[in-house]
């Protein structure tokens, strides 16, 4: 008989008992709301939190615990908001005070929790502190780190270090001395060396939990104390570095003192509040010590969204994960997506194979022990979008490839001659609002970045019928040259440079119009890495230090080139491409804007996203979406899913691995067992039990079974 891919009518007023206790973080599936491209309520094209509150019902349907927003506090937006400028109000673009409030009190009567960021590393340059820093006031610059430079006028930067975003990590201003700004320019950290930094932050936290919030997503946990000293690093390209050795700017042991300092105030609220670390260490046992008992709750898993599409790595990532957290009595974290790396869809090759191969990943992941994070539409299989204009692009690291300008108090002496970093303002002309426009500062007045290469890009996936042969993929079609296309490379996440370059053939299923593929942007990249010798996983998802690092985007040349352009070496950092993952989602309706909002939106949607959409899904057994809401209702309903521990096992994440054949994943849990076939082949063995759901049509007497390709199935016993 076929087992087809869907299940219904189970008993999804259940929760396993973790859930509906104190501990319901422990294994709850937490959906990350990217705020200005969720949902638009007053037709500005950007999303808002009315627009958030009056999508909850599809949230609470689709059966997640809770919901996590991207900043939405007053900001220039340089970052997308990453960069505050006020931690209490609510900018004008999303709302106010009151509508958040409101969202807050809506998600808790649908019994949503609520997650919001905080920002702690860095604040805005519009921030007042950073303000008065700039003005000269007393005191004011040691909430930073400003630094005097090195040399004998002090024109060199302080010490070595880069910013993630590509270029030096620090910026002079008009008397001489240098702040650090690990990000962008707009983003200066903090010093969490002074009293009233910590002050500061403890008092905003009790803000947003007074007002209701369940909890708190940390950006750059691992990054508000560095090194004494500032020393220097050595080496060039560190954005490369991070979370594989250890980084003077990062993961040093001062941090988990203030994490300590924040769970007794998360401790001090009734209804568990948590803290969620948006953590990069050099290895599972570092990262676990953000998730002692007396730290955070949850840390982000990357190893596991790194993880190439191979079961032996897929193995070693899920048992050191499970290992190190559990050593702590911590749950672990799983994670495939979100608003920082390029949607696992694409990753995992794009077309039908792809989606065949995401959709089987997130069934992986939603049966493994511990906590699960969705990122808004891979629920509907979206693509990558990778053919966003440049007019349109938002993201700073797309434009690094220009000095920023800042605030200049009036009558400071002017720096000395301009070097790598140096930001002197231009005669006569004011200060701009970072972030206004299209353009992130003065480079807006430059015209657009040069775009950057893509890869061969073939017609947007349709949402494709479960069980469907995946056969080559499109990507393959009607590729020029030698040899097969590249695997896609697996990006890590939230504000990590290693990135693949699309370059390297990770280009978007959906975004081209027209048939055939869109030609690849002419380089001089030279063979790909499986033409040098390259082999294994790595070869096969296209990571590793500097893959394919010729195909990075080199600085700005040509017209309007002049001395304020950094040089292709100071340009190392993040692609740029972050807004390819962030393209609004889409609701309903047969073209553009999807129901998204009365307009259009922000970053243009692709006109094949028709058949994506939110409606267009519902009831069809073997949409993605359906796929989703059956596997969020069984792991519900289970027992033997979700939390660690749950049922006898001598494994505390009560789960074990069974012999299968090469490529196939086999593991059980109390009452059940998944098995993943990795391989592009359909793959026989001995029936683990019932089937219950499948990310494609499965074959089973009863005693043997016939696994699809690129496919995971649940099984109850």
């Amino acid at each position: 008989m076929t087992h087809e891919s869907t299940a219904v009518g189970l008993a999804s007023a259940y929760s396993n008992a973790t859930t509906a206790s104190g501990d319901w973080w422990r294994d709850a599936v937490i959906y990350q709301v990217y705020v200005r491209s969720f949902a638009d309520s007053d037709g500005d094209g950007i999303g808002d939190l009315r627009g958030v509150r009056s999508r909850l019902p599809h949230l609470a349907r689709l059966g997640v615990d809770a919901v996590w927003l991207t900043p939405f506090y007053v900001s220039p937006q340089a970052d997308g908001g990453y960069d505050v400028a006020d931690y209490r109000a609510v900018d004008p673009l999303f709302g106010d005070l009151a509508d958040a409030d409101e969202l807050v009190r809506a998600a808790h009567e649908l019994g949503l929790r609520v997650i919001v960021d905080v920002v702690p590393n860095h604040t805005s340059e519009q921030h007042p502190w950073f303000r008065a820093a700039l003005a000269g006031e007393p005191g004011a610059r040691e909430r930073y780190l400003f630094r005097r430079g090195r040399g004998a006028d002090g024109s060199l930067p302080p010490n070595d270090w880069e910013s993630i975003f590509g270029g030096p990590a620090w910026t002079r201003v008009a008397d001489g001395e240098w702040y650090l700004h690990l990000f962008a320019p707009e983003q200066p950290d903090l010093d969490w060396t002074h009293p009233e930094v910590t002050a500061e932050f403890d008092s905003v936290l009790r803000f947003w939990l007074d007002l209701g919030v369940d909890g708190f997503r940390i950006d750059v946990a691992h990054g508000m104390v560095k090194a004494d000293g500032l020393p220097d690093i050595g080496r060039g390209a560190q954005a490369t570095l991070i979370g594989a050795e250890p980084l003077p700017f990062f993961d040093q042991d001062g941090v988990h003192e203030i994490h300590r300092s924040w769970r007794r105030l998360l401790d001090s609220y009734e209804g568990a509040r948590i803290g969620v670390a948006e953590a990069w260490a050099p290895s599972s046992e570092r990262l676990a010590l953000y998730v002692r008992p007396d730290e955070l709750h949850q840390a982000f898993n990357f190893r596991f969204l790194n993880c190439p599409w191979d079961p032996a790595a897929m193995r070693t990532v899920i048992d050191e994960s499970l290992s190190a957290t559990t050593a702590v009595g911590a749950p672990t974290t799983w994670v495939l997506s979100n608003h920082d790396v390029v949607r696992h869809v694409t990753r995992y090759g794009g077309g039908p194979r792809g989606l065949a191969r995401a959709r089987a990943a997130a069934m992986l992941m939603l049966s493994l022990p511990g906590s699960a994070y969705l990122y808004q539409g891979e629920e509907l299989g979206l693509p990558e979008v990778s053919d966003l204009p440049p007019a349109s692009r938002q993201d700073p690291a797309f434009r690094r490839g220009r000095r920023q300008q800042i605030p200049v108090p009036a009558g400071a002496p002017a720096p000395g001659p301009a070097t790598p970093g140096i930001i002197a303002p231009r005669p006569g002309e004011p200060p701009t609002r970072p972030g206004a426009g299209i353009g992130n500062g003065p480079e807006a007045d430059a015209g657009p970045a040069p775009e950057q290469p893509l890869a061969p890009q073939a017609h947007a996936p349709t949402q494709p019928q479960a069980g469907a042969s995946t056969g080559p993929a499109p990507e393959t079609q009607g590729q020029t040259g030698a040899g097969p296309a590249p695997e896609p490379q697996l990006p890590p996440q939230a504000n990590d440079p290693t990135r693949p370059e699309t370059g390297s053939g990770t280009g978007s299923q959906a975004g081209g119009a027209g048939a055939g593929t869109r030609p690849q942007a002419a380089t001089d990249c030279g063979p790909a890495p499986e033409a040098q010798g390259q082999t294994g996983p790595e070869a096969e998802a296209g990571i590793g230090p500097q893959a394919r690092a010729c195909c990075r985007p080199q600085a700005e040349t040509g017209a309007g080139a002049g001395p304020d352009l950094l040089t292709a070496p100071e340009a190392e950092g993040q692609d740029g491409l972050r807004d390819g993952c962030r393209v609004p989602i889409p609701w309903a309706g047969a073209e553009p804007p999807y129901g998204f909002g009365p307009a259009g939106s922000w970053l243009p949607q692709p006109p094949e996203w028709a058949g994506l959409s939110v409606a267009a899904q519902t009831g069809d057994p073997h949409s993605t979406l359906e796929l989703y809401r059956a596997a969020l209702e069984l792991r519900r309903a289970m027992p033997g899913l979700g939390a660690p521990g749950a049922g006898p096992s001598p494994d505390p994440s009560g789960m074990r691995w069974l012999p299968s054949p090469d490529g196939v994943l086999l593991f059980t849990r109390p009452g059940f067992a998944c098995t993943l076939n990795t391989r592009p082949e359909p793959v026989e063995l001995p029936a683990p039990g019932r089937p219950v759901l499948s990310s494609a049509p499965v074959e089973t007497d009863g005693r043997t079974v016939r696994l699809p390709p690129d496919s995971c199935t649940w099984w109850a016993f």
